[in-house]
C-alpha cells in the first residue's frame, strides 16, 4: 500500500486531490486530506466576512465526496519527517504516517516583530476572519477603525468595510509611498482617488512602532481606534518554518522543478509555503497544484514524471466593493467594473470547481 497524505485543503491542496480522483488510479493508493476544518474555505474572500458584506457559508466549499479519500479534520501539532508521520495537537490523535507528503498549509501573519500585535485582527484563517466580523459588526455609530498594510488584502479589507459601514472612520497605514506597490501606476492611482471619493483616510511612509488595546503608534503619532486590523505581511505556516530544509529568504521551502524537497524526494510542497519566482496567490497555488497531481499520478503508477512546463499567470484581481475594482488582465491593467466581474467569475468557478 502506497499512503499519501495532503495537509492543507486549500487551493492546492485541492486541485491536487481532485486531479488525482479524477483518473484511474492503482487499487494500493491510500489518499489522507487533513485539514482543521471540515469543509474548504474560499481564502481570496476573507475580506468579505471581515467586513460583514457575505455570510461566512458563501465562502465555504464541501470537499469532494470519493470512497477513494479519507478526510481528518483536525489542527497538526508537527510534521515529523524523520519518522514520517503527521502528530496532531489533540493527544487523543494517533499519527498519521505517510509514504509520500504533500505540504500545502499556507501562510500567516508576519508581524515583523511588532510589539502589541496580538491586539490586532486578522484575515489570514476562516476562524481569524469570522472574529474580525463580528468586531467590525460591533462597532458603534462612527467607530474606528485602522488597518495596517496597503496591499492587496488591506485595500479589499477597507473598501469592503467601507462599503458594509459608511458610518465608520476607517484609516489604512501604509509604509510605502502608495498603495499597491507591487501594480501598475494606473491601477494605484486609481486606487488612491477611489479612497480620496469614499472617505478612507491613507498614511503613506508609515513605520508602526507597537499596538495598543485602542490605538496605533506610529511614527511617533498615536492614533486612537476601536479595531485594529493586520494585514502588513505573510510568511510560510509555522508546520513549514519548523522543517529542517532549505529555506529561502522568505522561509518558504525549496524546491525542485517536481515541487520536491531535495533532501527528502517523497515530499512536495505546494502554493505559500514553496519558494516560487512568483508571489503567493491563490492563483499561483492551484497552478502548482494541477502540476504536482500529474507529477504524483506517474510516482504513484512507478513511471518517470513529466517536466512540468513553466507556470502562465493570468494576471491579478482586486475589489473595491461590489461593484467596482481593478486588476491585471492579460497583461494590461484595468480599473472599474470590468476586473470586478471577472473576479466574481472566478469566485463561481471556485465554488463549483
Amino acid at each position: 500500500m502506497k499512503r499519501l497524505v495532503i495537509i492543507g485543503g486549500g487551493y492546492g491542496g485541492i486541485k491536487i486531490l481532485t486531479g488525482l480522483l479524477d483518473q484511474s488510479l492503482p487499487e494500493d493508493i491510500h489518499i489522507t486530506l487533513i485539514d482543521r476544518n471540515p469543509f474548504r474555505s474560499l481564502k481570496t474572500e476573507f475580506y468579505t466576512i471581515a467586513a460583514g458584506t457575505v455570510a461566512d457559508q458563501d465562502v465555504r466549499v464541501d470537499f469532494p465526496e470519493d470512497q477513494r479519500v479519507n478526510y481528518v479534520f483536525n489542527e497538526i501539532s508537527q510534521i515529523d519527517t524523520e519518522k514520517e508521520q503527521i502528530i496532531f495537537d489533540d493527544p487523543e490523535m494517533e499519527p498519521i504516517p505517510y509514504d509520500y507528503l504533500v505540504i500545502g498549509v499556507g501562510c500567516e501573519d508576519n508581524y515583523h516583530g511588532v510589539p502589541g500585535t496580538e491586539f490586532t485582527e486578522s484575515v489570514q484563517t476562516f476562524t481569524k476572519a469570522r472574529h474580525t466580523g463580528v468586531a467590525i459588526g460591533n462597532l458603534k455609530a462612527y467607530g474606528k477603525v485602522s488597518i495596517i498594510g496597503a496591499g492587496l488584502s488591506g485595500i479589499e479589507v477597507a473598501s469592503e468595510i467601507r462599503e458594509s459601514r459608511p458610518d465608520l472612520n476607517i484609516r489604512i497605514l501604509d509604509r510605502g509611498a502608495t498603495v499597491l506597490k507591487a501594480f501598475d501606476s494606473k491601477i494605484q492611482n486609481y486606487v488612491e482617488e477611489w479612497f480620496i471619493k469614499n472617505d478612507v483616510d491613507v498614511i503613506h511612509n508609515s513605520a508602526v512602532e507597537y499596538v495598543e488595546k485602542d490605538g496605533v503608534c506610529n511614527n511617533g503619532v498615536c492614533y486612537l481606534n476601536d479595531v485594529t486590523i493586520w494585514t502588513a505581511g505573510v510568511q510560510p505556516n509555522r508546520l513549514a518554518r519548523e522543517l529542517p530544509f532549505e529555506k529561502d529568504n522568505q522561509e518558504k521551502i525549496v524546491v525542485n522543478e517536481f515541487y520536491q524537497v531535495p533532501e527528502k524526494r517523497n515530499i512536495y510542497v505546494v502554493g505559500d509555503c514553496a519558494s516560487s519566482e512568483y508571489s503567493p496567490s491563490g492563483q499561483l497555488a492551484g497552478l502548482q497544484g494541477e502540476q504536482i497531481a500529474d507529477v504524483l499520478l506517474a510516482v504513484l503508477k512507478d513511471k518517470a514524471p513529466k517536466m512540468p512546463k513553466p507556470l502562465k499567470l493570468k494576471g491579478t484581481l482586486g475589489s473595491l466593493g461590489k461593484s467596482d475594482g481593478f486588476g491585471n488582465m492579460i497583461r494590461t491593467p484595468m480599473t472599474g467594473l470590468l476586473p470586478r466581474l471577472a473576479k466574481t467569475g472566478v469566485l463561481w468557478l471556485s465554488k463549483r470547481h
